[in-house]
């Protein structure tokens, strides 16, 4: 990655399951930052990146360990601001001097409150309420003695170090989690150390947008962009910024797999065909999707298939697109954070970050990923600076494989017909409440069996289905949302009145985990 134009904070990475989050508030601040696992970080590095203050992350490893993950000790010497969390407070005291033990009962997970000192320095201000803050810690090690310089600021039960700092050299060093919604004002910790560190705060999408602007004009030239468009906000954000770049020279294909919801097609088509002036292939192909998908039930079947059918499909349309040389994609920054092994290994890395796996290779293009640097939440907001319909923008995610993976069992037009529907008038619903906005996704799925009912005067034997609606943060963890009774009911009534074909209706209360969002 390279913004050369902005400030930049570098999160040092020893393999804390929250480290996303530092990165998260910090662009919340309008503070550019990236995330890169302590091995990557040489002296050359370094250099190269330039970082105006730097933040040790948490991590699962113990300092009195003799393997245990360090920074280097350039770290120290760069003259810049460095903040030690967790992990990363014990990590900077053991390498300056200080002393960090394991065990002895002063364990803490979970909430606990840390009170002040008499002395107030800049990282605290506004910090402290009326004596004590709640904050969320999660250590079994524990700092026993300060390095040389630093005092300490604020305690808690179990860390009598929990807030470090020394001034002179402006290291600072909290034993908590100030990242996390559990430490309430957290946000206010990190604001006071990027302002210590004399950050301006000039990361803002509108100039994230002329910058990515000029970046593609670089990289592409005069030669062809060919997208895969979803529908979804990544590749629809993507393709809006390419084409606002290099018009024309960009090419979408619209996969329609007939796994979509109710009128998707012609919407999303629609917008960026109709409105927005793109040229899009609308690659209509339902029967053969539908075709090999006959008869099949298992669920990684079913993904297998879709996933190989639309490699095939899209590389069938991308070979008519004469001189294409780039693939476009809406990889965003958790996809490149996550394909990154923190100890090296493969058998750690949790994904890789390529949306149209093997596509690149095998058709010789290179990728164009405007969106890599960016997360979810500012991803949306590239899409209100670039004009997209706000409805469209705040859509739910929808799952690659469409409906397959909401209809449980084998997979026919009637039931896709039903499912359709059903999931309409639920969508409508929650508008009318006003809720859209505060769920994050929301779903039905129809059940791979029948049920007895009576409608009016008569027996029914049809359909049950199921709806899912869920809260969450970035989809990794998920609750379920906590509807009325009333609402559940008025959407019920609605469904089994307006859908022919379902006579029952149920609410999925399943969180994630154990379960998953999506039924299969």
């Amino acid at each position: 990655m390279d913004s050369p134009q902005h400030d930049r904070l570098l999160i040092i990475d020893f393999g804390s399951q929250v480290t996303q989050l530092i990165a998260r508030r910090l662009r919340e601040l309008s503070v550019y930052c990236e995330i890169h696992p302590f091995q990557a970080v040489t002296q050359d590095f370094l250099n190269g990146f330039d970082p105006k203050a730097i933040i040790l992350s948490g991590g699962p490893a113990s300092v009195t360990e003799a393997d245990a993950p360090r920074p280097p000790s350039w770290v120290f010497s760069r003259g810049v601001p460095v903040l030690g969390i967790c992990y990363g407070q014990q990590v900077m005291m053991d390498m300056l001097g200080g002393e960090v033990v394991s065990g002895d009962g002063t364990a803490e997970f979970g909430r606990a409150y840390v009170t002040p000192t008499e002395d107030r320095i800049a990282l605290l201000d506004g910090w402290f309420g009326d004596g004590a803050e709640q904050v969320w810690m999660s250590h079994g090690d524990h700092v026993s003695r300060l390095a040389p310089g630093f005092e300490v600021y604020g305690t808690s039960p179990n860390a009598p170090f929990a807030i470090t700092a020394d001034l002179d050299r402006r290291f600072y060093a909290v034993q908590f989690h100030p990242e996390v919604h559990h430490t309430p004002n957290g946000r206010t910790l990190y604001e006071n150390f990027v302002r210590e560190a004399g950050f301006t705060g000039d990361w803002t999408m509108a100039s994230y947008r002329d910058e990515a602007i000029a970046r593609i004009r670089d990289q592409v030239g005069d030669r062809r962009v060919i997208c895969a468009l979803s529908g979804g906000v990544d590749s629809s954000v993507a393709a809006a910024l390419i084409h606002e770049a290099v018009g024309d020279q960009l090419t979408c294909v619209f996969v329609d797999h007939g796994l979509l919801r109710l009128n998707e097609a012609e919407e999303v088509v629609g917008m960026f065909r109709d409105h927005m002036n793109l040229h899009v292939i609308h690659a209509e192909e339902q029967e053969r999707f539908l075709g090999e998908l006959e008869g099949v039930s298992d669920p990684e079947t079913k993904r297998k298939i879709i996933g190989r059918l639309f490699i095939d499909v899209f590389q069938h349309y991308a070979d008519q697109i004469d001189g294409a040389a780039f693939l476009a994609q809406g990889t965003l920054y958790p996809d490149v954070i996550e394909s990154v092994s923190f100890s090296g290994g493969p058998s750690v890395t949790i994904k890789s970050h390529h949306n149209v796996g093997g596509l690149p290779e095998k058709m010789g293009l290179k990728l164009v990923e405007p969106l890599r640097e960016l997360f979810k939440d500012e991803v949306r907001a590239l899409g209100h600076e670039l004009g997209l319909p706000a409805s469209f923008i705040g859509r739910h995610p929808f799952p690659g494989p469409g409906l397959a993976i909401r209809c449980p069992g084998e997979i026919t037009r009637e039931k896709l017909d039903i499912l359709r529907k059903a999931d309409a008038v639920y969508l409508d619903q929650i508008r009318r409440h006003g809720l859209y906005d505060e769920i994050w996704q929301a779903f039905v799925a129809i059940l791979p069996v029948r049920t007895v009912g009576v409608m009016g005067d008569g027996r029914s034997y049809d359909y049950a289905c199921a709806l899912r609606a869920v809260t969450s943060v970035d989809g990794m963890t998920a609750d379920t949302y906590p509807f009325s009774h009333e609402f559940l009911g008025e959407t019920a009534t609605r469904i089994i009145n307006e859908v022919r074909g379902i006579n029952r209706v149920t609410y999925d209360i399943t969180s994630k985990p154990p379960g998953t969002i999506e039924w299969e």
